[in-house]
């Protein structure tokens, strides 16, 4: 099937940016004297929003994980959204996806300013028709299914049978199942096999040449 609206979540789908947000983790929970995780529980940080991952993983209430979420992107507006890059093949990807008439939009958990800078820094802004994300409190879209809503609404989209969703984690593919819609998972980013699986990915893939195939199957 080809579809001919392509959300994309951003963190660990169009970018890698495991690096910056893994610093910025690291400098909320040094801040605050909490203790530093290991590599595998970092890794949990990289794709659900920050609001679930700090009190999930860092056991935080809802005042330390307000401040958390604020040294946070302290670190990461300033240094950490630049300690990233684009997957390989991606703006071949998006250029050609344009180039065939379909509609492509971003649904991310970061916030949804952080996210624009940082599709504008890597020149790939003028692919999307909207790019959604979270908003500064977490209160309106604090959930993939809430981010995955708004970008539906500002796609004037009310059909889904023509929508896919592609991302890396199962937050992507569970967001999009709650509004009726497919989920491709991405091997390339921070989530797992398993993990996608679990979540009801449709397809699986293992690179961007294979996320292609699948988008045009």
């Amino acid at each position: 099937m080809s579809w001919d609206v392509v959300l994309f979540d951003l963190d660990g789908t169009l970018t890698d940016s495991g690096l910056g947000v893994g610093n910025g983790v690291l400098y909320a929970l040094a801040q605050m004297g909490f203790p530093k995780p290991d590599d595998a529980e970092l890794r949990k940080y990289l794709g659900p929003p920050l609001w679930t991952s700090f009190s999930d993983y860092a056991g935080m209430d809802e005042t330390q994980t307000i401040e958390a979420v604020r040294l946070y992107r302290e670190y990461y507006n300033e240094t950490g959204a630049y300690e990233n890059s684009v997957y390989s093949g991606i703006p071949e990807l998006l250029a050609k996806l344009v180039s065939d008439g379909k509609r492509l939009a971003v649904a991310t958990s970061k916030v949804d300013y952080a996210a624009v800078n940082i599709l504008q820094h890597f020149n790939l802004d003028h692919f999307f028709d909207v790019i959604a994300g979270s908003d500064e409190t977490g209160e309106l879209r604090g959930t993939k299914a809430l981010v995955i809503e708004y970008a539906l609404a500002e796609l004037r989209m009310c059909d889904g049978s023509s929508i896919v969703m592609i991302g890396d984690r199962e937050h992507d593919i569970l967001g999009a199942k709650e509004h009726g819609l497919p989920g491709i998972g991405v091997l390339y980013g921070y989530g797992d096999l398993a993990e996608l699986e679990s979540a009801g990915a449709v397809a699986i893939v293992s690179d961007v040449a294979d996320l292609e195939l699948a988008l045009y199957r």
